[in-house]
């Protein structure tokens, strides 16, 4: 591989930031991938005196490339395995750094190379990897538990999504309190409420016109499903409900456990499998539920909280990990753990109208605590703190 950096670097630009872009694919953007593309769209834009370097690992799509100060690269080989992984991040953009010398190096899902003197910023999320390795294939697993420690103690600075995932790796990873930075996710403002017929338009289409539970989100272990499924259907016993439960999401992490649970599960007919779908199906789908049940065991924030809300959709979430700190007054917490907890919630939701009106007006009062915007602000201030090699904390929301 040979590169010429003599045109990277306008004259009139003070910074020359490399970013980590690998995960800015379009129509596949996850929990993290849409934290990087809104904070860097925001972040580009804003400050068209600095220059970026978007490193991807495959030919990226246009709509990616998002103000004139961004020089879009593409490095291989596409880091897709641990293995891979390992050689893009240590070899590819370690000669990247090592070459261009820029002034920083900003990754927001946490990986970095471990090489080279370049000032690293590192978003990392959460460590639930730490927590639940069995959650996480082998390899996988062995990558991130080795890795991921050294991650923390090689960059320069870390930023992270709540308090508690903060807390969770200044104690995991005996990390100095001042070198994190909080910078709390938002949500996509196409969130809205709809109007009662297009919404009953909407559970036609998907529920032949049932109001309907939803889950949005992988199908990953960690977002307990099994127990969200067995929850349903202990309340459509006990109720005999015409509800449905929605789950949208990719099944790639579906296991077979979670196929035994469904395979054997009552009322599994009223339990509805979309698949991965557009974002803007997302926002109608959202809009028409009577309720989220997002319910996951380990969590680092929960956008999809954040999603109902904007929408006048309750939340029943879990009373665990950030997600008490991320939706306060504004959601009804059950035990992750305990199925009977997780039914009595959808069972008192169903029941109380006062209860889902009091949630859906607290959840409008929290939403505006939170946005893109300001995960923006907060991470450009953290990427300036990182490199000026100031220490202590950004203002927070």
């Amino acid at each position: 591989m040979a590169w010429n950096f003599n045109n990277f670097v306008p004259e009139n630009h003070r910074m020359e930031i490399v970013v980590n872009t690998r995960l800015l694919i379009r129509d596949k953007l996850d929990g993290i991938g849409w934290f990087t593309y809104e904070t860097l769209k925001r972040m580009t834009c804003s400050h068209p005196e600095h220059h970026f370097i978007f490193v991807f690992d495959r030919d990226p799509d246009e709509s990616m490339i998002f103000s004139d100060n961004i020089t879009p690269l593409v490095l291989g080989p596409q880091a897709r395995h641990p293995i891979l992984f390992w050689i893009w991040f240590e070899f590819s953009i370690g000669r990247l750094l090592k070459d261009l010398k820029p002034d920083l190096f900003l990754s927001p899902d946490g990986y970095l190379p471990l090489s080279g003197k370049t000032k690293k910023l590192a978003v990392i999320h959460d460590l639930n990897f730490a927590h639940y390795p069995s959650d996480v294939p082998w390899t996988v697993r062995k990558y991130y538990n080795y890795f991921f420690p050294r991650f923390a103690s090689k960059a320069s600075r870390i930023a992270t999504v709540s308090q508690f995932s903060k807390s969770d790796i200044i104690n995991t990873y005996h990390i100095d309190p001042d070198k994190i930075d909080v910078v709390y996710n938002g949500a996509d403002i196409n969130y809205h409420p709809l109007p009662a017929e297009e919404q009953e338009l909407i559970r036609r289409q998907y529920t032949k016109g049932a109001s309907y539970f939803l889950f949005v989100g992988s199908l990953h272990p960690r977002k307990n499903i099994g127990r969200l499924l067995l929850a349903f259907a202990s309340f459509k016993k006990q109720t005999g409900s015409p509800m449905k439960l929605l789950l949208v999401g990719h099944r790639y992490w579906w296991t077979s456990e979670l196929e035994s649970i469904y395979t054997s599960l009552p009322y599994k007919e009223d339990v509805i499998f979309t698949g991965r779908l557009p974002q803007t199906e997302l926002y109608r789908i959202m809009a028409a539920a009577y309720a989220l049940t997002y319910i996951p065991y380990f969590e680092g924030f929960g956008i999809p909280l954040l999603e109902a809300m904007q929408c006048d959709v309750p939340v029943i979430t879990s009373n665990n990990s950030s997600l008490p700190e991320v939706a306060d007054n504004a959601a009804l917490f059950v035990d992750p753990f305990s199925v009977e907890s997780v039914a009595d919630a959808m069972i008192r939701i169903t029941k109380d109208e006062d209860l889902r009106k009091s949630l859906v007006e607290a959840g409008r009062i929290r939403r505006t605590k939170f946005s893109w915007d300001r995960t923006a602000e907060l991470l450009w201030e953290s990427v300036e703190k990182t490199v000026s090699g100031v220490q202590g904390k950004v203002k927070s929301i």
